[in-house]
């Protein structure tokens, strides 16, 4: 699996300038697949990046790849336009957006041809096993930040600005999914 995945995110991850953080940003992708125990690049290229709504067939690894792609467009954005007061460190946000939904790889489940919650899902949602397998590899606590406070698990809760970044990219790419499975996403 880690051919597969340097492939895929090839060109995101020769953006990440440290070695060591580019190296276990996959990694963690590799540990990831042997815990969930995914083999197979297909099975990864059918899996909906979410179980809550119809993806219309984009997949986790197409999801992840535009995340990454627009929070690393919302940081460019604030850093060409104004001198903000906080520093914005872009291999942080290249390995959080390639991480934020990894842990998708142990909660989620391939069982009689249909992509469901695993009981590991069911004990602990992605940015909580996101966060631990990237701690495991030994990414820096700045990313776990990202991975483990990108959704939900998050609010209220401090986050490095990288952070707020993946996580409105990863919303913009959710909710008109949501929004227009119900109707509501103006077209």
């Amino acid at each position: 699996m880690k051919n597969y995945f340097s492939k895929v995110f090839a060109g995101l991850l020769a953006k990440i300038n440290d070695k060591k953080i580019k190296e276990k940003t996959l990694e963690t992708w590799v540990l990831a697949a042997k815990e969930g125990g995914w083999t197979k690049p297909g099975e990864l290229e059918k899996m909906p990046f979410t179980l809550l709504t119809d993806c219309r067939g984009i997949n986790l690894i197409e999801h992840t790849i535009a995340v990454t792609k627009g929070a690393a467009g919302l940081a460019k954005a604030i850093l060409e336009t104004y001198k903000p007061p906080y520093k914005i460190n872009m291999d942080f946000v290249y390995a959080g957006g390639l991480l934020h939904d990894v842990g998708k790889l142990l909660e989620f489940e391939l069982k009689n041809g249909e992509y469901k919650k695993s009981y590991a899902g069911k004990c602990a949602r992605h940015p909580i096993s996101g966060a631990i397998l990237a701690a495991k590899v030994g990414l820096p606590d700045e990313i776990i930040n990202i991975i483990g406070c990108h959704a939900k698990e998050g609010d209220g809760r401090p986050q490095r600005i990288e952070t707020i970044l993946v996580h409105q990219a990863d919303f913009a790419t959710f909710d008109p999914m949501v929004m227009l499975k119900d109707g509501r996403l103006i077209l």
